[in-house]
């Protein structure tokens, strides 16, 4: 059995663009430079990747703030009015993803390995997240991320995830094994694979609709994810 398609990105064929700007992926490992601290981490990304539409998002939201006369956001707003000197649109887009990630706390701590102390595993995963949202990448995918984590730290890194997309106006596909039925719920969309195949791919308040109708019927006491892994 031969199948033949043709991917595209909004609409584009991958041989019209670099598809390695516009996404990236993101293991379930964290390979750091131990000696650099949290925001000498990500600036360095941000300056290797180039800060791409953040930094005009970011003006673009102070601006529409503004016309719906919305507070604006006090650091945001000292982020950019900084910003108006030359050069420092990448350490406005690094102090924003330190922001949003709840990485402020550790910003100037070194990020260690196994010969120095430094930041916590859920840190060292918020970190790796970043590295990537500094820059032009709109597409995250995000694997197991939450290997080695207990279920509460890989809450907070979910919901940082999610506010982060929100925000920046990405997408990130994450898979993750038995995640805690908080942290499903912070989920838009739900994809379900088996042998490759996919059985449901839609909106997460859809999905036990969807497998009602096919016969299967979650248990009153049991999670949503636990009965779809299951199914």
């Amino acid at each position: 059995l031969q199948n033949s398609g043709r991917v595209t990105y909004n609409g584009e064929g991958l041989e019209e663009f670099v598809p390695q700007r516009t996404s990236a992926y993101i293991s379930q490992y964290d390979n750091h430079i131990g000696e650099m601290t949290v925001r000498e981490t990500l600036a360095f990304s941000a300056r290797c990747q180039g800060v791409g539409h953040n930094y005009d998002m970011l003006t673009e939201l102070l601006r529409r703030e503004k016309e719906a006369k919305i507070k604006p956001d006090p650091d945001v707003d000292a982020y950019m009015k900084a910003a108006a000197l030359e050069g420092q649109q990448a350490s406005v887009v690094t102090d924003y993803i330190l922001k949003i990630l709840g990485l402020e706390i550790c910003a100037d701590i070194m990020v260690g390995d196994e010969m120095i102390r430094g930041i916590s595993g859920g840190q060292k995963k918020r970190v790796t997240t970043g590295e990537m949202l500094v820059g032009p990448i709109k597409v995250l995918f995000m694997d197991e991320i939450s290997t080695g984590l207990d279920s509460s730290t890989t809450f907070q890194i979910i919901s940082s995830i999610r506010q982060s997309i929100h925000i920046l106006n990405g997408t990130a596909l994450v898979s993750l094994l038995q995640p805690a039925p908080e942290t499903y719920e912070l989920f838009d969309d739900i994809i379900l694979l088996t042998d490759g195949q996919i059985v449901y791919q839609g909106p997460r308040e859809n999905v036990l609709e969807f497998f009602e109708s096919m016969g299967f019927k979650c248990p009153e006491r049991k999670g949503v994810a636990d009965f779809l892994q299951e199914v």
